[in-house]
């Protein structure tokens, strides 16, 4: 195995005691560009299905920790249990820029998205998950699509996108925030 090879089995497989590593905005565009390229090989192999693109939100250069380790794992159950019997297969990557998940199921891609926007909603972590739905062109479709209100951000009541554009909350206060909701998801017993 080469040494350039290993160094990718390390970043598919880091220790899962380890509170990861700042991500670098280099990094983290590199990874979302192969996140996006994975979805297209996927869209390619399996043009009947439904593809479902799972990642953890994470503000902040540490993508990878306690938290987002208990998001990741009940975003993937809740998925599981939700899609149930339509999921075809399933692929996780525990990765320092941050979990992510690719799904197949076999229902049509407005059910699908149906049933992500539930997940997102209703679960008492959802507001961390995001579950997207990809089109055969390799778009994610859009809430809007299904007659859904755009999220809210973690802190008030607006658009979460008008918040993260003008950069209304700091880094601090949305980590702080998290921390809460993982929290009391854990040792609440939500």
């Amino acid at each position: 195995m080469t040494e350039k090879s290993e160094t990718k089995v390390k970043q598919l497989h880091p220790s899962p005691l380890g509170e990861g590593a700042g991500v670098r905005l280099l990094e983290l565009l590199a990874s979302r560009d192969r996140r996006w390229h994975r979805q297209q090989e996927l869209l390619r192999e399996h043009p009947e299905e439904t593809l479902l693109c799972l990642t953890v939100i994470m503000p902040g250069s540490v993508k990878r920790n306690r938290l987002s380790l208990v998001v990741a794992q009940a975003a993937t159950e809740a998925l599981r249990a939700t899609f149930a019997d339509s999921l075809t297969w399933m692929e996780e990557r525990d990765l320092e820029t941050g979990f992510e998940a690719y799904a197949f199921t076999k229902l049509p891609l407005l059910d699908a998205k149906r049933q992500a926007c539930r997940i997102e909603e209703e679960h008492p972590l959802g507001r961390l998950f995001d579950l997207d739905v990809i089109d055969t062109t390799g778009t994610p479709v859009s809430r809007q699509a299904i007659g859904a209100a755009p999220r809210r951000c973690l802190l008030c009541q607006q658009e979460a996108r008008y918040c993260m554009r003008n950069h209304t909350h700091s880094r601090e206060e949305l980590q702080a925030r998290i921390e809460n909701i993982v929290d009391e998801y854990v040792h609440g017993g939500l």
